[in-house]
């Protein structure tokens, strides 16, 4: 049965939780500071050419050109659909990730 969320909840999953700590901490992709930058191993071609923004919340594979918001990341290496990933940071987002 489909649900159905507020867009305030939606963006408050996408921009309050932190991307570069849900990929290390959460979802444990491996990771690394490099240049500066926190990059992380992308779910899709396994390569590392990736960054986080930290302003706009966002993830970006340069390898194979995919944008990552958290909803985005969860359901990307969950492989779950897009309400299980809103579950899922719905609770991460009550224990403050």
């Amino acid at each position: 049965m489909p649900r159905r969320y507020s867009p305030e909840m939606l963006r408050s999953l996408r921009n309050d939780i932190p991307i570069d700590k849900l990929i290390a901490n959460v979802l444990g992709l491996p990771n690394k500071l490099s240049e500066g930058y926190f990059r992380f191993l992308c779910p899709i071609c396994s390569e590392f050419n990736t960054a986080t923004n930290p302003k706009t919340n966002l993830a970006r594979c340069f390898g194979c050109e995919k944008n990552f918001n958290p909803i985005d990341m969860v359901m990307t290496v969950s492989h779950c659909t897009f309400v299980e990933a809103v579950e899922f940071l719905s609770s991460l987002a009550l224990t403050r990730v």
